[in-house]
């Protein structure tokens, strides 16, 4: 999930071709649908993205009681209206007034704890959870942010890699060397949510990750990158999915053996530093050892591709069973962004998988 930022933006206004008193309110490539003639291209507007949670007071305010999403119904999430999907609000709240929204959006001023807007947290099931213990060893992850929102990490022509996102849960598994040990090595297994937590899940068998890890035979594979590059530690970064694990279940099936696990990145710590393998590197070391996530496209980076690629049907399957979430937009050889200030890397939903009925967004 990515970072929660609720900033000024510089709009660009589009007819809506499906409605005369509506109009598509542009910031970078996401679109908004808001009421003709609110707003002008060049002015700047308050942007707040999905995933945003509201207080109640703010949602009165801009006329959106019991129009947002949850069970609160206080969650921005992608609609579609009148034909056009619209992701985030775009307003100018009273709380702003007297503000200079255009020197905020030159200074990227963010207004989230201003305006009581919260990022939305999706709740953990059962065979999700377990016990948890302090893992100050595990290899963190990264937020992927969304290529509508910063478009410009990537340069075009750049050489990129896209690879299909999956619907599931991110698994973090650290591999350990290190002679001190009882044993020799340590593995430490985790969630997105525990892993920003620096909290591991003790082994339990009937824990969903520790079945995917173990199932897949995932520790045997970083201790052979251990040895293969050296490393201290190795994290793999995989997708575990399934029927039961989310509504998109690619054929697998959480509640069995037959319980999905798709490796997307690896990191290692060689003599002290934490590097990110580059596309190449991941797949000499991955491919053939683990299930890995489909890789759609490698060439230059163009935009539209990247947009066209992100919707269709899911290839994980073989059979294109339901749609596509998404894609992940990777520079062929790893880079700092001077973007996003971290690594270059973002991400491409399809707004068919934002716009579908009964979805599940567990962590």
């Amino acid at each position: 999930m990515s970072t929660l930022r609720v900033t000024a933006e510089t709009l660009t206004i589009h007819d809506h071709p499906n409605a005369d008193a509506l109009e598509l309110a542009q910031v970078g490539l996401y679109r908004a649908v808001v009421a003709k003639g609110a707003y002008r291209s060049g002015e700047a507007a308050l942007y707040i993205p999905e995933q945003s949670v509201l207080p109640a007071a703010l949602i009165e305010e801009l006329g959106l009681t019991g129009r947002l999403a949850g069970r609160a119904a206080d969650r921005v999430k992608a609609v579609r209206l009148r034909g056009e999907v619209s992701q985030g609000i775009v307003c100018r709240p009273a709380a702003l007034s007297g503000t200079d929204l255009a020197a905020a959006a030159a200074d990227g001023t963010d207004f989230a704890d201003l305006l009581g807007i919260t990022k939305w947290v999706p709740p953990i099931p059962p065979t999700m959870n377990g016990e948890v213990e302090s893992a100050p060893e595990l290899l963190p992850w990264v937020d992927i942010e969304n290529l509508h929102r910063y478009p410009q990490i990537f340069e075009p022509g750049e050489p990129v890699v896209l690879t299909e996102k999956l619907h599931g849960t991110a698994c973090l598994v650290t591999y350990l060397r290190d002679p001190e040990l009882p044993d020799g090595e340590r593995v430490f297994v985790s969630s997105k949510g525990f892993g920003a937590k620096n909290l591991a899940l003790k082994e339990d068998p009937r824990n969903l990750y520790w079945r995917a890890v173990t199932g897949h035979g995932v520790p045997a594979v970083a201790a052979r990158v251990a040895t293969a590059l050296g490393a201290r530690r190795v994290g793999v970064f995989g997708e575990v999915y399934g029927a039961g694990v989310q509504d998109l279940a690619y054929g697998a099936d959480g509640r069995s053996e037959r319980l999905g696990f798709a490796a997307f990145d690896v990191s290692v710590e060689v003599a002290g530093r934490v590097r990110w393998l580059d596309a190449a590197e991941f797949a000499e070391l991955l491919e053939g050892e683990l299930p890995v996530v489909p890789r759609l496209y490698e060439g230059p980076y163009d935009v539209s591709k990247v947009l066209e690629l992100a919707s269709g049907r899911e290839t994980v399957s073989g059979r294109e069973l339901h749609l596509r979430e998404g894609v992940v937009i990777r520079p062929a050889v790893e880079r700092h962004s001077h973007v996003t200030g971290g690594r270059a890397v973002a991400k491409a939903v399809s707004p068919a998988y934002l716009t579908r009925k009964g979805g599940t967004e567990f962590e």
